[in-house]
């Protein structure tokens, strides 16, 4: 990800001090029955708390940011982004992210007369979040009211609704004030017009027992396009359409409803984040500074491979899109290829190799293979077999990946050769001989990837294995001498010589109330530096290693954290950079950690896989339903039975495995083409 070192956003999250560190484990939040969290404020005392909450369509984003005084009143700020109508700017370092933007406080709210006095919300009651953000106020003269935030899917609106419920004895009639701010200037695409209103009526009467709904619309057109419409109704639905897909696909259904709860909202924050581009739909990060614009790191490893499982299809178009741009960029000449693409997919940028190459080669090859498709593993091949050849050109003297970075770009020193880079295109050569056997490429080809994998496992150990801290794992780089958060990926590749020794780094060494930190040192032990990446990945990495005990509990404390403490309900990018901001290819990463961590899903063909599930001792049952891969509905389902696990595999609702095995013993599974 090529990230500036920016906060967009005032939240809860970018005031931390190291002191506040030691205590991010305080939970606000509680889930409920139907997957959602709710923030009781009722019996609440640790207040002022503030927080924020991005929600995504095609043509829209919106963070909602929310500060909660000591007295439960809450001021509401909305930071509105258009992010295809670019904006002009002065500043080359920002010339590629002028999204049109604006933050609104409550002054462009209308204004609610009852009885000829001004009728005010009142105190805050609770909060919920359910894909939506709403906030519910205590009752006034009989009036309760909810305040609802969400995006148009496809459409350039965000909006806000208001419910009146009227609990009295008697009728209530409101006068409502109008709502109208227009806002217009030039932009790089031409005339952009933005207005905010209501389509609430001027006067309404509201009988006991019953309410009044009205929205207040953020619109934007750009030129002569024809204003959105205040439809409320059929902007909500078309919201709820979403969620309901995202539910009923990929359903996470294990002993802890914390972890089921954050997989569910991980399914939501990494499907919603995809933009319309001038290329089709692409999916971005997001987070107030990520927008229709692609990496080699967030879209082609992190999320690419995450909508082949999810069975969400404007996922997988993004996905492909992505893997098509790289590819109609390869370098003529032999160099490095572009880490990223933005101003919608116009600009390529990437100052240096950040073992781009690699991460592209990794993310592509598994996606294709769990696509099913061999249509589109020969649409993208030339780009794997590019990436491959780079990487290859890139090996060293000692035999490992030459590259002048990672994807944390010169915050951590990396040496010309690092861990991360080697470990991915080891993973690329071992996914590459099954998608290359699976195509039905020469015998020898297949042969020459996995003569390249054994080579380069060997190098790996003698270039990076070291004792570091006491600890028998990795050094990052030749000169490393501290501990670092990257030495999981080894464990993710299925690397595990020096298993013991790294997860005792992981989990022990570098690990904080909120993950495992990124590096550790004595200078940082007053500002510890973390990136959920890492984390996710370190989680995924134990669980694939048969390290379920251990790995269950720190994902525990983690998900609790993330999902119900103090900066929700998402995995994180990092701190302090950008606030801790919600990037949406981080909860693609968390829900990994599962399909490919705890089941230990490989991909061998593109009908077929390895499955090495790793129940944890505390739990007694997994289920995975509705997992869209290899072109079929798949329905996984483990069972503690006799000191041993129960594997039942069905295929479009047909069992055709089932199996009692050892824990974290391998299960070769071929599809009947059901």
């Amino acid at each position: 990800m090529i990230l500036l070192f920016l906060m967009l956003f005032t939240g809860n999250a970018s005031r931390l001090s190291a002191q506040d560190l030691g205590q991010q484990d305080e939970i606000f939040w509680h889930t409920n029955a139907d997957h959602s969290i709710t923030w009781d404020l009722t019996k609440e005392n640790r207040l002022p708390h503030d927080d924020n909450l991005e929600m995504s369509g095609e043509l829209v984003s919106g963070i909602v940011g929310y500060k909660v005084n000591k007295g439960k009143q809450v001021e509401i700020i909305r930071d509105i982004i258009f992010p295809q109508l670019r904006n002009y700017s002065k500043s080359n370092e920002s010339i590629y992210r002028a999204y049109l933007r604006s933050q609104y406080t409550d002054e462009i709210l209308p204004v609610i007369t009852l009885g000829e006095k001004k009728f005010e919300s009142g105190i805050l009651d609770s909060i919920r979040i359910n894909g939506k953000i709403s906030f519910y106020f205590s009752q006034r003269d009989g009036i309760q009211v909810i305040r609802t935030f969400f995006p148009s899917m496809d459409k350039r609106c965000f909006v806000e609704k208001w419910t009146l419920m009227n609990s009295g004895k008697m009728p209530q009639t409101f006068s409502i004030g109008t709502t109208e701010l227009v806002q217009n200037e030039t932009g790089f695409h031409g005339q952009y017009h933005r207005k905010i209103a209501t389509d609430a009526k001027s006067t309404v009467t509201i009988p006991p027992g019953e309410q009044y709904s009205f929205g207040i619309y953020f619109n934007a057109r750009l030129n002569d396009e024809i204003e959105p419409q205040r439809a409320l109704t059929q902007i909500e639905r078309g919201r709820d359409l979403f969620l309901d897909s995202i539910s009923s696909n990929l359903v996470l259904r294990s002993p802890d409803e914390t972890i089921n709860t954050l997989f569910y909202f991980s399914k939501i924050r990494a499907a919603e984040s995809i933009f319309r581009s001038r290329l089709g739909l692409i999916h971005s990060p997001g987070g107030g500074s990520y927008y229709v614009g692609i990496w080699a790191n967030d879209q082609a490893e992190y999320s690419g491979p995450f909508f082949s499982y999810l069975g969400y299809q404007k996922g997988m178009q993004a996905a492909m899109n992505a893997y098509r741009i790289f590819q109609s960029n390869i370098p003529k000449d032999g160099g490095k290829i572009w880490a990223s693409f933005e101003l919608n997919v116009t600009f390529p940028f990437g100052n240096y190799d950040r073992g781009d190459a690699a991460m592209i080669a990794y993310g592509a090859t598994h996606c294709l293979l769990v696509s099913g498709d061999r249509k589109k593993a020969d649409e993208i091949w030339p780009l794997i077999d590019w990436c491959l050849g780079y990487c290859q050109r890139k090996i060293t003297a000692e035999g490992v990946v030459a590259s002048e970075s990672d994807e944390l770009e010169g915050r951590f020193p990396t040496g010309s050769a690092n861990l991360s880079t080697s470990s991915l295109y080891y993973g690329a050569l071992i996914q590459a001989a099954r998608l290359a056997k699976a195509m039905g490429k020469p015998a020898s080809l297949v042969d020459h990837y996995q003569q390249r994998s054994k080579h380069l496992a060997l190098a790996i150990e003698n270039y990076f294995g070291a004792n570091v801290e006491g600890l028998d794992t990795y050094k990052y780089y030749k000169e490393n001498t501290t501990l670092r958060a990257w030495i999981c990926l080894p464990l993710v590749v299925g690397i595990n010589r020096r298993k013991a020794g790294t997860l005792d780094a992981l989990f022990d060494q570098l690990w904080s109330t909120n993950g495992v930190l990124t590096e550790l040192t004595p200078e940082n032990s007053g500002s510890k530096v973390f990136w959920d990446r890492g984390t996710l990945y370190a989680f995924r990495g134990a669980f694939k290693a048969g390290a379920a005990d251990r790995a269950l509990d720190r994902l525990s404390s983690y998900s609790t954290t993330r999902l119900t403490g103090f900066r929700v309900p998402y995995a994180v990018e990092a701190w302090p950079e950008n606030g801790m901001a919600h990037l949406s290819a981080e909860s693609a990463l968390y829900c990994r950690i599962f399909t490919e961590g705890l089941l230990g899903i490989e991909p061998t063909g593109f009908d077929s896989f390895i499955l090495q599930p790793n129940l944890p001792a505390r739990w007694d049952h997994l289920e995975l339903k509705s997992m869209k891969a290899f072109g079929v509905k798949l329905d996984i389902d483990l069972k503690r039975e006799k000191g041993r696990i129960r594997v039942v595999v069905a295929e479009n609702d047909k069992t055709i495995l089932n199996r009692l095995i050892a824990n974290n013993a391998e299960l070769k599974v071929t599809l009947k083409g059901i």
